[in-house]
């Protein structure tokens, strides 16, 4: 089998080349640009990340792109903190995801990633309806910078958010498949989520992590390979299902722990890949 190219998330900030150059220490080719200060988002990062990308020659295959005011990564705080679904925020999240499609179109990358929140299941809660009608906003003005909106996995269960991408009906919505987050949210097992969704996946990150315990808070995260998520099965379904995509390792800790998570990903996702 072919292999996936492999990447890993950075950050934009004043040393983005530095960052780039983390990216080729690992030996890997590509990368996701993540950015949740707005300020950011200027003409003048844009010509910080072209330089690195040409000095480098790392791809930058999608922009994360957050939004500002509170967010909480619990069960409680996270459904009046996260993403669109939050009415009180709901506008300027639009703005800035409008923003974050222009910043990624300065840098050439076609696919804006965000998460859309606790999508209610209920398809006739006031909130579903808003977020369908704002996500469509958005939708289309990412269609005028020739740009998919890929909307995340973790809060929502995986049929809740197929229903959300066929009920705002563009052609440019898509997922960023994050296999940990389907569980940690006690969403999904996400081999079988790729049989509800699967067409749709535009971007994959390669986490791992548990089933929630605790009715408060998420699972925990772990190191690839020390979780639930079973990657031999998920890598092999994405391939016979065409994805041609990165798989971009995210390991959401810092320091030398965080560095020492991603070698081993990379050399337990070359092992996987030898065995498919």
């Amino acid at each position: 089998m072919q292999k996936f190219k492999l990447g890993v998330m950075v950050y934009l900030s004043d040393n983005i080349k530095e960052e780039l150059l983390k990216v080729l220490e690992f030996g890997i080719e590509t990368c996701q640009l993540g950015c949740w200060n707005m300020d950011l988002l200027t003409e003048t990062y844009a010509q910080l990340v072209n330089e690195a990308k040409q000095e480098t020659g790392i791809e930058i295959t999608a922009f994360w792109c957050g939004w500002s005011g509170p967010r909480v990564w619990n069960f409680y705080e996270g459904q009046l903190t996260l993403g669109l679904i939050p009415e009180t925020y709901r506008y300027a999240r639009v703005e800035a995801l409008i923003k974050g499609s222009k910043f990624a179109k300065l840098i050439d990358v076609p696919y804006l990633i965000t998460h859309a929140g606790f999508i209610p299941e209920n398809p006739y809660d006031l909130n579903y309806q808003g977020v369908v009608v704002a996500l469509r906003h958005v939708a289309k003005a990412l269609q005028e910078n020739n740009q998919y909106l890929l909307l995340e996995t973790g809060q929502e269960t995986p049929i809740t958010l197929k229903r959300l991408i066929m009920d705002i009906n563009l052609p440019n919505l898509g997922i960023n498949l994050d296999p940990a987050n389907l569980l940690m949210y006690g969403k999904a097992n996400p081999v079988d989520a790729l049989d509800v969704f699967g067409e749709y996946v535009k971007g994959v990150h390669a986490k791992d992590g548990e089933y929630p315990t605790d009715p408060r808070y998420l699972g925990k995260e772990k190191p690839l390979g020390q979780g639930r998520v079973d990657f031999p099965a998920l890598l092999k379904k994405l391939y016979n299902l065409g994805y041609q995509g990165s798989i971009t390792i995210e390991r959401e800790i810092s320091g030398p722990e965080q560095i020492r998570d991603i070698k081993l990903a990379i050399k337990y996702l070359d092992e996987v890949m030898e065995t498919l």
